[in-house]
């Protein structure tokens, strides 16, 4: 097969053939009855759900008025099968934006200490929300380490330790998934790179920026929040008796300081993470795609 035949399947298989523009999918779903049926269809025990199931669960006794916004949904938001209606992607997508409160729910909560120090002072650390984001700060110098985007929904019961540690996690998965080049909110293609220019929501001036072409997301990260799931430096941390998967990353200040990393080429691009534990150093070696090309272990004694 030559180049242009490659080129022209690629645009083929990437050619929208029903695509709907943005506008119009928020008019569609503007409505409270075709919120309801997506709300009924997120109730139910067992999709797919028949179509008269639907309308009783919601009460519409307007058949005729039921299938009108039925049919408005069908097709981007639900499908019809010989069994009944289930979800589409974006519908899923819809509800569960919903039930995380992005849409309804705008709670503030008092700022709350959390484990560890502040890497610029020592200070103590306390979590802070506000407008759908929560950072991570030192309230004596104002020092960041860390400031994402968390859904109301993941307040709702949980302990204010509990929210920390979710926090935690959902910034981990954020990252991990950006730097595999998939976008956390469309699954789209993320473009990374290094940045030197000023400082992040971590304090760090050497920086990853990530960034949908897509639907245009954004994160920023230090470089080594990539590494808390490598091989080498999770056995490296176990085998000095430090679990990383019990570690905020708040606390590790590789992950949080610019006195860790370095660039170390420019052409290309090579970042240099320092790892100090216990006495000995893991040193990581990363490309400008985060991708590690070698580590070693020097004794800091």
């Amino acid at each position: 097969m030559s180049q242009s035949d490659v080129s022209s399947d690629r645009e083929r298989v990437l050619e929208c053939t029903d695509c709907l523009d943005p506008a119009d999918a928020f008019a569609l779903i503007g409505n409270e009855t075709r919120l309801s049926i997506l709300e009924a269809l997120w109730a139910a025990e067992d999709r797919p759900v028949a179509f008269s199931e639907l309308r009783r669960e919601i009460g519409m006794r307007d058949s005729a008025q039921f299938n009108y916004h039925l049919q408005k949904l069908a097709g981007q938001f639900v499908v019809q099968t010989d069994a009944g209606y289930d979800f589409k992607h974006a519908g899923e997508k819809v509800v569960r934006s919903v039930i995380a409160g992005s849409f309804n729910e705008h709670p503030t909560i008092d700022p709350f200490p959390v484990a560890g120090s502040c890497v610029a002072c020592d200070g103590p650390l306390e979590a802070r929300y506000r407008d759908e984001q929560l950072a991570i700060a030192c309230p004596d110098c104002g020092h960041g380490h860390g400031e994402y985007g968390f859904p109301p929904g993941g307040l709702n019961d949980r302990t204010r330790e509990e929210v920390a540690d979710a926090f935690d996690q959902r910034v981990r998965h954020l990252h991990c998934l950006a730097a595999d080049g998939v976008c956390p909110e469309c699954s789209g293609r993320v473009e990374s790179h290094i940045a030197e220019d000023g400082a992040c929501c971590l304090g760090a001036t050497v920086r990853v920026d990530h960034e949908c072409v897509q639907c245009g997301y954004t994160l920023c990260s230090a470089p080594g929040l990539r590494l808390l799931d490598h091989s080498r430096v999770v056995s490296f941390h176990r085998e000095r008796g430090v679990s990383l998967d019990e570690r905020p990353y708040w606390t590790l200040p590789w992950c949080v300081s610019d006195e860790y990393t370095a660039v170390v080429e420019h052409d290309p691009i090579r970042l240099r993470v320092r790892l100090p534990l216990a006495g000995d150093e893991l040193r990581a070696t990363l490309n400008e795609d985060l991708a590690v090309l070698e580590t070693t272990i020097e004794s800091l004694e």
